[in-house]
């Protein structure tokens, strides 16, 4: 679970991000990343999972896993700024490996910095960090 001040829960702040942010797409996910617009607040993320990515069971297992690879991640992102993440319906059978080297290659073209010190794809997957 992401801390409740890293969460996106409105609907507003969804279609900001979506709207007026950039757009990344992978073979896995779509990513839009909306830059800080407001006064110094931690970045928030936030999750759709459409129902084409398949039954209840199965978005829910999707997001877990992003919401998982997403987390050790959160410290390379601008200052207030807003992240929404869609996983296409081929996401369902890859795993959190894949799942992560997806959204670093994503962030990669939004601009966000790869971190040095933040964890790799193999940490994430195995729970070490590196």
């Amino acid at each position: 679970m992401l801390p409740a001040a890293h969460r996106v829960t409105d609907a507003a702040s969804f279609r900001e991000a979506t709207r007026r942010g950039r757009r990344a797409a992978g073979t896995l996910l779509v990513v839009h990343l909306a830059a800080a617009g407001r006064a110094p607040a931690p970045p928030r993320v936030g999750f759709v999972v459409g129902k084409a990515v398949g039954n209840s069971v199965t978005r829910n297992r999707v997001q877990r896993r992003l919401r998982h690879v997403v987390r050790p991640r959160l410290n390379r992102l601008p200052s207030g700024s807003l992240l929404v993440v869609r996983p296409l319906p081929g996401a369902v059978g890859h795993s959190s490996r894949d799942l992560a080297a997806d959204l670093d290659a994503c962030l990669g073209r939004l601009g966000v910095p790869a971190s040095a010190s933040g964890p790799s794809v193999a940490s994430v997957t195995s729970g070490v960090s590196a």
